[in-house]
């Protein structure tokens, strides 16, 4: 079973505005549902940023149900291939909620979060290899897959960073993240759950609502760059804010890298380092810097607890250690893996190397210390220009640095002499840098051969949910 914090104690469990719950609320509204789910099942669950989200969750752990959490802002097609692909025996929503055609033929549990006299959490035990979750990926490479995420490495994850960031039943969490997702779900509500703390969800993410649920008693920050540089900009000329975020324990950001530009900013104000991690959704976590390591900016930190990672050669031989300028894909493995892609065996097998190693798909460097540098992803940030591999990953950290550059993307483009040149894609901060300083900074900084060759400039660059750039798409 994946243990989860529910005895009937008067603690708060979950804020979401002004509403809450106790974990003695929280343990008999979800108890009461889990009577009506099926074990062993899988129940689709209309993932607002609510406290019926995470006690439609809860449930169906309880339950030894699957939970195939949703994304509300799904297009038609999207929603149709998920609730096709994962076939679930319902829906769990709350109540009034209006959802989408596709969702119609679903019978529907309407989830009330409201306590429940003498309801008690069931004692039943689960297959550590049970699915908890069904997480679906965002599908820029074909159609999402359904990623089934096992009770054991739910706990693997979540046990290892509260190992890495000393994480405790004493922390409130504070977060505006999506609850669709790895990020907000998985770490976001089941992990101060399991530890016996406390989440606050501000709704939609606001500077403001931030520094508000942090000086309201929150000790740990989760979000993705997007909203750091947010924080970034409102920091400096915001002295509430810097107090509040200065007196968090633990700032933590992923989903994608956080410039360099915005780390400056935020540890100018706060003195705090923001910590970063590396996980993906069919490996939930596998590394974080861990506080106060005194490494630089920009990595990833070193694996968790029970996680096994190395670098290979584009033959799958394993990077010879001692070149931290080495460019290698990342593979991991341990309890912390996914057991396989819903209904595609093909691509489970494509994914896992003959020894049991995770192909991530990702780049990176590795320091003597174990350390982990990401530098893009193995399909749209491997550039092969001259007969070096660079990242597009670094290059975006240099010219983000760059005072005219609010944005920036890395692309590889076709080159006759090169193999592949570098192009940079540039959102402006006022008039247009040229491309002749952008590749003076990139060569200064790093190398020349990682210079740009060529200049898009753009008014905004395409993003998904969770502040990645598509880079498929700038092409179009």
């Amino acid at each position: 079973m994946l243990p989860l914090v529910v005895d009937p104690v008067d603690r708060t469990a979950l804020v979401f505005g002004d509403r809450s719950l106790t974990y003695r609320e929280l343990a008999s509204a979800a108890s009461r549902l889990a009577a009506d789910l099926p074990a062993g099942g899988r129940v689709a669950v209309w993932a607002l940023p609510a406290p019926e989200t995470c006690v439609a969750v809860v449930a169906a752990v309880l339950a030894g149900a699957a939970a195939v959490p949703l994304n509300p802002r799904s297009g038609s097609a999207e929603l149709a291939h998920i609730v096709g692909d994962s076939a679930p025996d319902l829906l769990l929503a709350p109540p009034g909620t209006r959802v989408p055609a596709e969702l119609g033929g679903l019978r529907r549990i309407d989830v009330d979060a409201s306590p429940a006299p003498e309801a008690a959490p069931p004692r039943r035990e689960h297959d550590p290899e049970s699915t908890a979750l069904i997480v679906y990926t965002s599908g820029t490479t074909g159609a999402p897959k359904g990623v089934l995420l096992p009770r054991r490495a739910v706990t693997a994850t979540l046990d290892g960073l509260a190992s890495a960031w000393s994480w405790t039943g004493e922390d409130v969490l504070v977060h505006a993240l999506p609850l669709f997702h790895v990020h907000g779900l998985v770490l976001g509500v089941l992990g101060p759950l399991r530890r016996g703390g406390t989440l606050h969800h501000t709704g939609r993410f606001e500077p403001s609502a931030v520094a508000a649920a942090l000086r309201g008693g929150g000790t740990l920050l989760f979000g993705v760059p997007t909203m750091y540089h947010r924080l970034a900009l409102a920091v400096g000329g915001d002295p509430e804010l810097a107090g509040a975020l200065a007196g968090a324990r633990l700032l933590v950001s992923g989903s994608a890298a956080l410039p360099l530009p915005d780390h400056e900013l935020l540890t100018a104000a706060t003195g705090h380092r923001v910590v970063e991690r590396y996980g993906m959704s069919e490996t939930l976590m596998n590394t974080s810097v861990r506080p106060g390591d005194g490494s630089r900016p920009g990595g990833v930190g070193t694996p968790l607890e029970g996680v096994g990672l190395r670098l290979v050669e584009e033959d799958g031989a394993p990077l010879p250690p001692g070149d931290p300028e080495a460019v290698g894909e990342v593979q991991v493995r341990g309890p912390n893996l996914f057991t396989g892609y819903l209904n595609r065996p093909e691509a489970t097998a494509e994914a896992m190397t003959a020894d049991g190693w995770f192909r991530t798909g990702d780049m990176a460097v590795r320091a003597d210390d174990g350390s982990v540098r990401l530098v893009g992803r193995k399909s749209t940030d491997l550039i092969k220009s001259g007969g070096y591999k660079i990242g597009a990953g670094e290059i975006e950290s240099v010219l983000l640095a760059h005072p005219a550059v609010a944005e920036a993307a890395v692309t590889g483009e076709p080159d006759p002499d090169l193999g592949e040149r570098v192009v940079a894609w540039v959102v402006p901060a006022g008039e247009a840098p040229s491309l002749e300083e952008l590749a003076d900074l990139v060569a200064e900084r790093l190398a020349p051969h990682k210079r740009p060759r060529a200049l898009r400039v753009v008014a905004s660059l395409p993003r998904n949910d969770m502040g990645k750039i598509l880079k498929r798409s700038l092409g179009a």
